[in-house]
Formats: C-alpha cells, sequence, structure tokens
C-alpha cells in the first residue's frame, strides 16, 4: 500500500503512514486550509511589494546619479592644458569656465626602500627564531606624531621557514606591502620596498626577534635607519591661482578645479582653460530626457500593476512631474520649449532637436543654465528630489521598513501555524494508523482525496 511522510515536530523520527491514513488526515484537517492560504497569500503579496518598492527605489538612485552628473555649475564644459608636459587636464562637465594659472611645486611619490646586499636571495638570515616585524604608515617628522588614521599597521612573522631574501619578500607581499628582490649590477641580490605615493603613507618598520632580522630590517624615519632611504614619501604640491593645494597622488580630482581632473607630469607652470562646449550640451541632455523617460516608464509601470495605488510611487510620480510642469520656481518652463523640452501626454520629456540646435547656436550658456544653475536649474532640482525620495526618512523607506517586518510577523506566525498543524496532524495520523490496525475505525475514509498538501508543507 502506498505511503507517505508527515513530519513530527517532536525529536521522534518522521512517522511514514499510509495513502490512505494521509488522505483521512488531510480531510479532516480541510477546513484549516482556508486560514493557512490566506496566510500564504499574505507573505506572497508582501513580497511582491517590497520587490516593486525596491525597483522603485533603485529606478529614482539610477535617474538620479545620471541627474547628479550634470549638475552643478558647468554642465558643458571641457578643459585644455596650456602646457600637456606639465600636466593634462580633463573636465566631468560641470567645472566652471574660466581659466586657472597652475604652478607644479612638486610631484608626489611613494617612499622607497632598499636592504643590505647579499651573495644569494636563498641564503639563511639570522638564526630562524620567530620575528615580528610590525609596518606602521604615517607623517615623517609630523608635530602629530608618527600617525595615519585611515591606513592600519600591518604585520610580518619571519622563522625559519622563510628567513631568506625571497621568503621575507613573500611574506611582505601575503601583508600588503610592494617588496620584491633585486639583483644588482654586482650579482648581489637585496630587498626592496616601495610605499604608496603621499607623505602619510611613509614607512615605519620595527622589528621584535631575531637581531640579524632587525638590524636588516629596521627602520624609523626619525630614528634607527636600517634600510636605506632611496626617496622619501612626498605629496603633490601645486599652486592654484596663487593658493596651495597638495594631493598624495599625482591624479588631482575635484580638489584643484572642482569638476576637473588633473594629471600631473612634471614640475613647471600651465594655464588650465575651462570652456563651454556646446556638443556636449547637446549630448548630456539626451542622455538626461532618456534617463528621466527610463524612470517614467517605471513608474508607470509599476503603477499599473504591482504597486497601484501606492502612496510612495503617487508621490514620487506627482512631484516629479510637477517639477518638470512648473519649473520648480527658478526654471522658465517656455524657456524649456523654446530649447526643445517638453512633455507628452504620459509625463515622458520630448526633445526636439532642431529648436535644442537654434537654442544652442544662439546661446550655449543659456541653455545649460535652463538645466544646471548653481542648484536651481532642472536637473539640480529633478536630482535633489530624486535623492529626498529615496532618503532614510521618505515615504519610500518608511514603506520598505514597515513590508519588511510585516513579512516578518507573518512569517513567525507560519512557523507557529506549520508547528502547531504538524502536531495535530501527526497525532490525528497516529490515531487513524492505530484504528485501521484494530479495525475501531476506517482506515479508508475519503480514500479519493488528491492529497495536494495545501497545509503549507506539513502533509507533504
Amino acid at each position: 500500500m502506498a505511503t507517505s511522510s508527515i513530519g513530527s515536530t517532536s525529536n521522534t523520527s518522521n512517522q511514514q503512514v499510509s495513502a490512505d491514513v494521509y488522505n483521512r488526515v488531510q480531510q479532516t484537517m480541510s477546513t484549516q486550509t482556508g486560514a493557512a492560504n490566506k496566510l500564504n497569500a499574505s507573505i506572497a503579496k508582501d513580497q511582491t511589494k517590497l520587490s516593486a518598492l525596491g525597483q522603485l527605489k533603485s529606478a529614482l538612485a539610477s535617474f538620479q546619479s545620471i541627474a547628479a552628473s550634470l549638475s552643478g555649475s558647468g554642465l558643458s564644459t571641457s578643459a585644455g592644458s596650456s602646457a600637456k608636459g606639465v600636466l593634462t587636464a580633463s573636465s566631468s562637465g560641470n567645472a566652471k569656465a574660466g581659466t586657472y594659472a597652475l604652478d607644479v611645486k612638486q610631484l608626489a611619490q611613494g617612499q622607497f626602500l632598499t636592504s643590505d646586499a647579499f651573495a644569494a636571495s636563498t641564503g639563511k638570515i639570522g638564526a630562524g627564531g620567530t620575528t615580528t616585524v610590525k609596518i606602521d604608515f604615517g607623517t615623517a617628522g609630523g608635530e602629530k606624531g608618527f600617525v595615519n588614521a585611515a591606513v592600519a599597521s600591518k604585520s610580518v612573522t619571519i622563522d625559519s621557514s622563510n628567513n631568506t631574501l625571497d621568503g621575507i619578500a613573500a611574506a611582505f607581499k601575503a601583508a600588503g606591502v610592494d617588496v620584491s628582490v633585486i639583483k644588482g649590477d654586482d650579482g648581489k641580490f637585496s630587498l626592496s620596498i616601495a610605499g604608496a605615493s603621499g607623505a602619510a603613507n611613509s614607512m615605519r618598520i620595527s622589528v621584535s626577534g631575531d637581531a640579524a632580522l632587525k638590524n636588516l630590517l629596521t627602520f624609523d624615519p626619525d630614528g634607527t635607519q636600517k634600510l636605506k632611504q632611496k626617496n622619501a614619501a612626498m605629496d603633490a604640491i601645486l599652486l592654484v591661482d596663487g593658493k596651495e593645494v597638495k594631493s598624495p597622488t599625482n591624479t588631482v580630482k575635484d580638489t584643484a578645479i572642482a569638476g576637473a581632473t588633473l594629471n600631473l607630469v612634471a614640475t613647471g607652470k600651465s594655464d588650465v582653460s575651462i570652456t563651454q562646449d556646446g556638443s556636449q550640451v547637446s549630448t548630456n541632455l539626451k542622455s538626461f530626457v532618456a534617463a528621466y523617460n527610463d524612470l517614467n516608464a517605471k513608474m508607470l509601470k509599476l503603477q499599473k500593476g504591482d504597486l497601484k495605488s501606492d502612496t510612495a510611487l503617487n508621490q514620487a510620480i506627482s512631484q516629479m512631474s510637477m517639477l518638470l510642469k512648473t519649473g520648480g520656481g527658478s526654471v522658465s518652463v517656455t524657456a524649456l520649449a523654446s530649447a526643445g523640452i517638453s512633455q507628452d501626454k504620459d509625463g515622458n520629456l520630448v526633445l526636439d532637436d532642431k529648436k535644442l540646435q537654434a537654442a544652442m547656436t544662439s546661446d550655449s550658456s543659456a541653455v545649460a543654465k535652463l538645466f544646471t544653475n548653481d542648484g536651481r536649474g532642472i536637473a539640480d532640482l529633478l536630482s535633489s528630489k530624486a535623492s529626498s525620495l529615496t532618503s532614510t526618512n521618505s515615504v519610500l523607506a518608511k514603506e520598505t521598513s514597515l513590508t519588511t517586518n510585516e513579512i516578518a510577523s507573518l512569517n513567525s506566525k507560519k512557523t507557529a501555524m506549520t508547528k502547531a498543524l504538524t502536531a495535530q496532524a501527526n497525532a490525528l495520523a497516529a490515531l487513524y494508523t492505530a484504528q485501521s490496525k484494530t479495525g475501531a475505525g476506517s482506515a479508508i475514509n475519503g480514500a479519493g482525496s488528491s492529497g495536494t498538501g495545501t497545509l503549507f508543507d506539513i502533509l507533504g
């Protein structure tokens, strides 16, 4: 006779029962199917909503990222250097137009240390006792002491298994320190230790253990130095219109000129020109329109589907659309239309390229300011609004939190219900099995039941 397993919540093993008993248990408990189905449906509904809220947040964040890249003071700028042998320059598009006088006084570099030379890279150094090498990072000669809170100290262990130049280099590399074994012109081998660029990345190496290793590796920029320093760690130093700027690397992004990246090549002077780029305005605006329409399409789809009548979604649609219809009080909707930007009946942005090109030819700067103007352009406003709609205090965040908590609560209820129903099913199975063996009850009552297992997973 066919059998089925009804899981027990006790420590006993699962009880195998006949199909007849299984069907009879299911028939007896069928009145409870409604509650189980209702709970399952509630969980599924909340999970669907949570997924949809996540899609809305992702769509808003994606649009905000693109809109934010257009915001600032330029949107349409490009950068150029008068002396590319000194530095090259590029603009993210939002650097403020103008000419900047730069004077590169010093390039950034990393510290470079070398050790004494040995006849072979595989020869043992010291007695092989366990030795701890600690590498700290900080600024040599600093008034606040040798410290760099942004970089954690590293520790290396040297013992009889790796007390060779090759072994020491491998141990340092494993700890994240750039060390290699180099062969000199005289055929001898030594360690080469290279630090990251920037004054705050100077290394201080202390050794506890074997005296030979201590004599080989100890280095204190402000004290005992057994390693030889070929180069000190230094920041790049440059003047921008007379104002000093320091950088730990030779790629200086935003700190010298907001919205521009400078790649320093050599010391010397160069003028950096940030100029309006009409072709870039058109390209950026087309990207902006496409990004907004992608967001609008996603919101409309959710509104017709998984987030129908949802408060957070309706708020997002309403507030984003209102900004485009009114200009947020700082952008002329008429001027936007003249520049080729309008909305269709579904709320999508429509770009009339002929109008845009005509407006660009007339005054590209004025067109750019419609979209980004010290926080008052339409791209600025929409970027800010998308950010606020996904903030931790937003309706969207609160709905997401409430739905997540509700799912957790429902799953707890499901766990409790499953436990209770499983216990009841096991008790009934034991009773009906005993009855079938003694003839006290019919074991085939309800044998036609399909056994679909609607009470979660407890009946198969």
